[in-house]
C-alpha cells in the first residue's frame, strides 16, 4: 500500500516521537527527585503522612533554644504559632543565632522532629528568605 520511502519515513518519525517522549519522562522523573519544598512548623503539623523525602522547614530561631554538644547542636524553628525541634550534625553558618531566621534541610521523623543534613542562614540583619517571611506573614 505504501512506497519504501513512505514507510521509512513513518518509522523515522515514530523513532524520533518516541525518544522525545522518554527524554521528557526522564528529565521531569530526575527533577521530581531533587525537588525540595519548604514549610513553615504549622505546616508542618498539618500534614497527614510522613515520609521519607527530604524537606525544608523554615522560620525563626526560638529565643534560649539552642543547646550545642560536642557533635551536634539542637534547636527549635517557630513560626510564632507551632515549633519544630531540630538536631543537627556539622558545622553551623556564622549567622545562625537565636531570634534570626533560619531553613533547616533534611529528614522529618514526625510533625515535632526534623533530623537537618543542611542549615542555611540569612545573609544579614534585614535579609530573610522570602519563602520565610511570606509564610510569617500569612501565619
Amino acid at each position: 500500500m505504501y512506497g519504501k520511502k513512505v514507510k521509512l519515513r513513518i518509522v523515522f518519525l515514530s523513532l524520533i516521537f518516541l525518544i522525545s517522549l522518554l527524554t521528557i519522562f526522564f528529565v521531569l522523573k530526575s527533577l521530581e527527585e531533587n525537588v525540595v519544598y519548604f514549610k513553615s512548623p504549622t505546616d508542618i503539623k498539618e500534614i497527614t503522612e510522613i515520609s521519607d523525602k527530604k524537606i525544608r522547614v523554615g522560620g525563626m530561631v526560638k529565643k534560649g533554644s539552642v543547646v550545642l554538644s560536642s557533635d551536634k547542636i539542637n534547636f527549635i524553628i517557630t513560626d510564632f504559632k507551632n515549633e519544630v525541634n531540630v538536631v543537627y550534625s556539622g558545622a553551623v553558618p556564622n549567622l545562625f543565632a537565636e531570634e534570626k531566621g533560619v531553613v533547616a534541610e533534611g529528614i522529618l521523623r514526625d510533625r515535632n522532629f526534623l533530623k537537618a543534613k543542611k542549615i542555611l542562614a540569612k545573609h544579614d540583619e534585614n535579609y530573610m528568605p522570602p519563602e520565610v517571611k511570606k509564610a510569617l506573614e500569612e501565619k
